[in-house]
């Protein structure tokens, strides 16, 4: 295939404004445009020019972008076509992938994710022109191998979207949301979606490691740069060259490495704890926070010039409470989850347990729902998750199982709320080991293991 530079794409959208913006973004990035002004129009510049790509609007008068799409598909078959939509059209979008359309964007979008898309579409191979599109259902539960993303929410699945039409681009992404919404998966899936896929990607959390940790963690260090420098070491800024960096919780940074970060964000380069010459690095950097960061430079706690540097593409998770139509999909995940790796066989969830899960505040979102369910799933003797197998440090939850369950209120680790299950089951069994066992859904020799274990923290 020729270098992109040789490529010709026709852009068709009704709007003027729109049209010249886009030709101009396509052009600095070493395209041949042309523009038509509807579809009629793009017709006929496509019966007497060949075009590589065409993108396209899908409201237009006189011919709609699907219209125009079906012709194209039938009349120029390996003509790839991407399709813009405003948010109130998305369904047409969906509609028009089903009927070839190699991608679509949503609008508004950035020079960034346009580029991103256009170069995906030619690095893709259009399908035969006698093979039938490929079935596309209704949005569903959408999932990545950097880590599941589970949803069926109308605004997670254009988040999905977003992302991965700008992870293709070496742009800084700051992801934004309450702690527990998903940032570093989001991060990950971004890497996997990305043509680093097959490099580093590294997380760092700013929030866990004191000033002087964290420079040296980033950055590296030279022997003896400081007491304790017995080695030189690299930082991760090093060992995640070509590929990903995740900085968790960025907003945390102290002053002084902010200043350091920004430079390494202008320069490409790092400068080592001790080191002489700085080292040119190729990093893809994402951050993350859960606080917000106009608040903190409005207080003299992060810088502005960072923040633009970092906030290139912005992203922002939307808390579990206004997206609740995932929970049970999201729950039923969880489930199986923790009952594969805990050798459990807890095959569903209850009617009156998922209703008592979407009455819960979720302050701590899709996190809290997982650790409430791996609990759920340690304390279940049976196949089902019921009620009374939830902990949940809400005052719904007390209403709801009527706190007639001896361990319903009861807020501990994991580990004691087991303990306390299992001498609660061996009380109600008269100490009988092999009934108790068979209620909490164990074996017998798990059983004695976990009693010894017992005895042996508390000898």
């Amino acid at each position: 295939m020729a270098d992109h530079a040789s490529k010709k794409i026709l852009i068709v959208d009704d709007e003027p404004e729109m049209r010249i913006a886009i030709t101009e973004a396509l052009k600095r990035e070493g395209h041949q445009t042309e523009a038509a002004e509807n579809g009629a129009d793009a017709l006929l510049r496509l019966e007497g020019e060949v075009f590589d790509l065409v993108i396209s609007d899908v409201k237009m008068p006189k011919m709609s972008g699907q219209e125009l799409l079906r012709e194209i598909k039938e009349q120029w078959p390996h003509t790839q076509v991407i399709m813009m939509t405003a948010y109130g059209t998305i369904d047409n979008a969906v509609e028009s992938m089903k009927q070839g359309a190699f991608d679509y964007l949503l609008k508004p979008f950035s020079i960034e994710i346009l580029a991103g898309t256009v170069n995906r579409a030619f690095l893709s191979e259009p399908e035969p022109a006698s093979a039938p599109a490929p079935e596309t259902p209704t949005p569903k539960p959408k999932s990545g191998t950097a880590g599941e993303m589970i949803t069926q929410n109308k605004t997670m699945l254009e988040m999905v979207k977003f992302v991965e039409n700008i992870a293709y681009s070496k742009s800084t992404v700051l992801i934004s949301g309450e702690t527990g919404t998903g940032k570093e998966m989001v991060a990950r899936y971004i890497h996997q979606c990305s043509p680093r896929a097959d490099q580093p990607f590294l997380a760092v959390n700013c929030a866990a490691l004191p000033e002087g940790l964290l420079e040296s963690e980033l950055f590296g260090h030279e022997k003896g740069a400081f007491t304790g420098a017995i080695a030189k070491k690299e930082g991760k800024f090093e060992l995640a060259h070509k590929g990903t960096l995740l900085l968790d919780e960025v907003t945390e940074m102290t002053p002084p490495l902010q200043a350091k970060l920004l430079r390494v964000l202008q320069e490409h380069e790092i400068d080592k704890v001790g080191g002489r010459e700085p080292i040119p690095i190729d990093v893809r950097v994402i951050a993350t926070t859960n606080r917000e960061p106009k608040q903190l430079i409005d207080e003299g706690k992060f810088r502005e010039d960072l923040y633009y540097r970092l906030n290139v593409i912005p992203v922002k998770l939307p808390p579990l409470r206004e997206r609740m139509e995932d929970l049970p999909i999201l729950a039923d995940h969880f489930l199986k989850k923790h009952s594969r790796e805990n050798g459990k066989n807890i095959s569903s969830i209850a009617p009156e347990t998922l209703a008592l899960l979407n009455k819960y505040q979720w302050r701590g979102n899709v996190r809290e729902l997982e650790n409430i369910i791996e609990r759920s799933v340690l304390m279940c003797p049976g196949d089902t998750i019921e009620p009374a197998h939830l902990f949940m440090e809400d005052s719904v939850a007390a209403e709801a199982t009527g706190n007639n369950n001896a361990l319903g209120s009861f807020r501990g680790t994991i580990y004691q709320m087991e303990r306390e299950l299992i001498f609660k089951t061996l009380e109600e069994t008269g100490n009988n080991k092999t009934k108790a066992a068979e209620i909490l859904g164990i074996s017998i020799r798990t059983l004695r293991n976990k009693l010894n274990e017992y005895k042996e923290k508390e000898s």
